[in-house]
């Protein structure tokens, strides 16, 4: 395979889900990738992507993703429930602060360090632009702090703390039912709470995280929000049908809105037709270059390329048994310079893609 013609000096993920990795999933994110895999070879739990995930910090640091916005998550499951989640939102709360001090503990050792202004993102997108190869491997991993679900905010003044400690990204449902709103799969209007919570998003500053929004809530919000709007981690569903995705009708007003939509690397998100554990990559000869059908999809859309950025998602929950076939890292991300190339594409066009969109986004909407 044709190695891509443009190799970028920093590429910016807007959704990865480091902290759940490190706690839910017992990762210890400072090791090699070898080494997670090696030590998840026996493991029993039923974890999804044992032993095959595609994260770490020195892989981002390998591929130059040196700048990331990480979450917090933890969604609520009330009993008899269908999905996975905390019993009471006071957990998931709790839950969501064990993972910020995770974060503070990696940039107590030096591994990690939060950008909590345009400043400070701007100092260290430079910083990685002018490192070599040996530099930035010793680089901490700027990151940007989001929450996903807003089941565990129990109050305005949990929010107000939330946004204190950095956060400054809100997605406010997840999958199904919330307390905000309606998710994936779900379907139905804002509640009231969801509404108010907008009004406070509003207040504090937020950028709303329109992802895994279901439709109705979806236009809910967008009538009733007005500040910055992203979507960190979807593609088009005019390629694959599922409400995960977004529609044409949708993209259109994120761009009218100015917004950046990421695009996801999990394969149920790239194909029409893959059949949840059961299909493989290798029954749709799935290769990294889909995701640019999604690209040049929105990019049709809005005329140019600079609604387009990366949300990978490559640590929801699944490894390489749910990713392009030539995706064993996070790394190959850079795999889709040289088909965006062929597509036409400019190098400035497809840097844009990988960091430049979502950057001058941040520029534009943090203080």
């Amino acid at each position: 395979m044709s190695e891509p013609l443009i190799s970028p000096r920093l590429i910016f993920d807007c959704h990865l889900d480091i902290s759940m990795n490190a706690l839910e999933f017992n990762r210890d994110q400072r090791w090699s990738l070898e080494k997670i895999r090696r030590s998840e070879l026996t493991a029993t739990d039923g974890v999804p992507g044992r032993a095959r995930n595609t994260v770490c910090l020195p892989e981002m640091r390998r591929g130059r993703v040196g700048l990331c916005v990480a979450t917090q998550i933890a969604r609520f499951s009330p009993r008899f429930g269908s999905l996975p989640g905390w019993r009471s939102p006071e957990q998931a709360w709790a839950q969501t602060q064990g993972q910020l001090a995770y974060y503070r503990a990696m940039e107590d050792c030096g591994e990690m360090v939060q950008l909590r202004t345009w400043a400070q993102v701007e100092a260290h997108a430079e910083l990685w632009r002018h490192a070599s190869v040996e530099e930035a491997a010793r680089l901490p991993i700027g990151y940007l702090l989001s929450l996903e679900g807003a089941d565990s905010v129990l109050s305005w003044r949990h929010l107000e703390k939330s946004r204190a400690d950095g956060l400054i990204a809100l997605g406010p449902v997840h999958y199904g039912p919330g307390i905000y709103g309606h998710g994936t799969d779900d379907e139905g209007p804002l509640t009231p709470k969801g509404r108010d919570l907008l009004k406070e998003m509003e207040r504090l500053g937020l950028i709303l995280d329109v992802t895994h929004y279901c439709d109705e809530s979806f236009w809910d919000a967008l009538d009733h929000f007005s500040g910055p709007i992203w979507a960190s981690h979807s593609n088009c569903r005019a390629i694959v049908n599922w409400n995960r995705q977004f529609n044409d009708e949708q993209i259109k007003v994120l761009i009218e809105r100015g917004a950046v939509i990421g695009m996801a690397f999990d394969a149920i998100m790239m194909v029409e037709g893959w059949a949840h554990h059961r299909s493989t990559p290798a029954d749709f000869s799935l290769t990294v270059e889909k995701i640019c059908e999604h690209i040049d999809h929105i990019c049709q859309i809005a005329g140019n390329a600079t609604h387009v950025g990366i949300g990978t998602d490559l640590d929801g929950g699944f490894g390489t048994e749910q990713t392009p076939i030539d995706l064993d890292s996070i790394v190959d991300v850079i795999r889709i310079a040289h088909p965006l190339l062929k597509r036409g594409y400019t190098h400035q066009e497809i840097d844009g893609i990988f960091q430049g969109n979502f950057l001058r986004f941040l520029r534009k909407h943090l203080v």
